[in-house]
């Protein structure tokens, strides 16, 4: 676990403490490099691919699956699936609440999953969604840069 700590901030680390205390929950080593990985990653992550990068650092696949459910709960990390029946994990944003319902982009090559900025519907798209229900999720599939072969 000492690799951990000395790829992070001790300030970085006492964030993570702080927020996890107001929230009443233990800062225990675990949980501290649950939200370190995913600050890291800024992209939704499965416990899979979260657990292959913190059982080599000593926390095991049941500990880290506890984790992320306890700060899914406490509205630290939110939880999404994108129609592979798959959880992803993310950070959830508690400065501005307003984003966390925003849409991603999945590579249909790779997997991969993106964040994207909140997209506006047209007035058109308005009207016809208002007609089926409430639209609580927006989810937007193609081929990556990477996977396309044109990444810089």
């Amino acid at each position: 676990m000492a690799a951990r700590s000395s790829r992070h901030s001790m300030q970085e680390i006492e964030e993570i403490r702080e927020l996890l205390r107001s929230r009443q929950l233990r800062a225990t080593p675990a949980r501290i490099a649950v939200m370190q990985v995913l600050r890291e990653i800024q992209a939704p992550v499965t416990h899979a691919e979260l657990a292959e990068r913190l059982v080599p650092e000593g926390f095991d696949k049941a500990t880290v699956f506890r984790n992320l459910s306890d700060l899914t709960d406490e509205g630290l990390l939110l939880r999404t699936e994108l129609g592979d029946h798959v959880w992803r994990f993310e950070l959830a944003n508690l400065q501005h609440p307003d984003q966390n319902n925003h849409p991603h982009f999945v590579c249909l090559s790779c997997g991969r999953v993106q964040c994207l900025a909140p997209l506006e519907l047209t007035a058109g798209s308005k009207r016809r969604t208002q007609e089926i229900g409430q639209v609580s999720e927006i989810l937007l599939k193609g081929e990556c840069q990477t996977c396309l072969g044109t990444a810089g």
